[in-house]
């Protein structure tokens, strides 16, 4: 509907012209141009689009050639890869570029290479045999929901992305960056806090009741007189005790400190701009009994993706300073010139050298005599690696997203001079197929043996 002043088509008046009196153009003024109607019109259209062509254009080859930068936690695939010559790529660029081509990737030599659609290329950081070992093993076993990855510690270099799952390959294609529950991996965390404030030492005794696996927090608190067992922090840590580890974060370290390791840590926060991880979450505990059991790695809330699990057990490795991740040795153009080539960069630091040293005394008895033995020992009880000093951690809980027993592993190797960082999350149903830590024992093997 047309407004009032085009009512019928008329022309428009104003009040002076209504009584006669018409204002008089002044005698330097320029004369109204007019243009047709048709002109006018492709005008109209053309101006505006050429402004933004040359607005748009020192933007268009980037958003282009890294599409990847669209790419969400629901696809590895970008719309295109192309790189165009001369641009220059960024560690966060790269990464988005390297994980939106993998799936195109292919060996050549003893590298693994996708080829970009301009004739370009992405070398990765992959090691083959450990890569082919872990996938092999998950695809064997039939595993329903498996991931697995490994990082050089002191560069961030990721060695391995694997996944599997049998009954749903899209979850596959999106486990790296998705979340899940902690688990007993959290008893780092609780441990970190306590040692760098020295509050504790690796043989500090705690008494405690319960069994070594409860998940009850009532019990676990010793009365004066009452029977009680005894255990040391390093022993505690190895055969992963949760009421050590409730005890210790209750009596010892306290809420305000574990929340603050847990940021430190890279919870509820963007700790890897430009990677498509979501962020590792861990709820605040509302009392004691929730404090308690958020120490023993047992609080449902506390969520972390595979990527950022394997990113905090190579900086224990690494005397404690968290790499950015990398996935691209070198990605080059058309043309064959290198525009990125990785060079490490310190994220930041989780813990100090001290403190480090101290949880990597702790986390060798996992295998020797921990959660972890089994794994690592054959039936006669004879190490697998027996040259090779191991420090890990393991996990345990139940989820529901997806449904089922989740297992962890997290470890480096060897702990004199940590080579590998590897964490491994199987999620079995009905029927038991592996644990996670028979998964890292793999890697290590194609690592170490290969």
């Amino acid at each position: 509907m047309r407004d009032f002043k085009h009512l019928s088509g008329r022309k428009r008046y104003s009040f002076p012209s209504l009584f006669g009196h018409k204002k008089k153009r002044p005698a330097n003024s320029f004369r109204k141009l007019k243009e047709s109607t048709g002109r006018q019109g492709r005008l109209h259209y053309i101006l505006p689009l050429i402004a933004f062509v040359l607005a748009g254009y020192p933007v268009f080859f980037l958003l282009t050639s890294i599409d990847a930068a669209k790419l969400n936690t629901g696809s590895f695939m970008a719309k295109k890869s192309v790189m165009p010559s001369g641009l220059t790529l960024d560690s966060n660029q790269s990464f988005q570029l390297a994980i939106a081509s993998m799936e195109r990737a292919a060996p050549e030599g003893d590298r693994l290479v996708s080829s970009l659609h301009d004739g370009g290329a992405v070398l990765y950081t992959i090691d083959q045999h450990v890569q082919n070992r872990v996938k092999k093993v998950m695809e064997d076993f039939q595993v329903p929901y498996g991931v697995f990855v490994a990082m050089e510690p002191k560069t961030g270099r990721i060695l391995a992305l694997a996944s599997h799952s049998s009954g749903d390959p899209q979850w596959a294609r999106n486990s790296f960056f998705n979340l899940y529950p902690m688990a007993s991996l959290f008893k780092i965390i609780t441990a970190s806090a306590a040692l760098e404030q020295k509050k504790v030492a690796p043989d500090t005794v705690f008494a405690f009741r319960g069994s070594s696996y409860s998940e009850n927090p009532k019990y676990w608190s010793v009365k004066p007189g009452s029977a009680s067992q005894q255990m040391s922090l390093t022993q505690a840590m190895g055969k992963s005790i949760n009421p050590v580890f409730g005890r210790l974060a209750s009596d010892v370290v306290g809420k305000d400190s574990i929340m603050t390791y847990a940021h430190r840590f890279g919870f509820n926060q963007t700790l890897f701009p430009g990677i498509p991880v979501i962020p590792s979450k861990a709820e605040a505990p509302m009392d004691d009994d929730a404090l308690k059991l958020m120490g023993a790695g047992l609080g449902r809330e506390v969520k972390i993706s595979p990527i950022h699990a394997a990113a905090m057990i190579a900086a224990i490795a690494n005397n404690g300073v968290m790499m950015t991740p990398v996935l691209a040795d070198e990605i080059k153009n058309s043309s064959g010139r290198v525009i990125y080539a990785q060079k490490p960069q310190p994220l930041r630091r989780l813990v100090n050298p001290e403190a480090a040293d101290q949880l990597e005394r702790m986390l060798s008895t996992t295998v020797n005599s921990g959660t972890s033995r089994k794994a690592f020992h054959d039936r006669r009880g004879r190490p697998k690696l027996a040259s090779i000093n191991i420090c890990a951690k393991t996990g345990s809980i139940n989820g529901k997203e997806p449904e089922g027993s989740y297992t962890w592993f997290a470890g480096y190797a060897p702990a004199e001079d940590p080579q590998i960082a590897v964490v491994a999350l199987v999620i079995n149903q009905d029927r038991w197929k592996i644990k996670a830590s028979y998964l890292g024992e793999q890697s290590l093997e194609a690592f170490f043996k290969e």
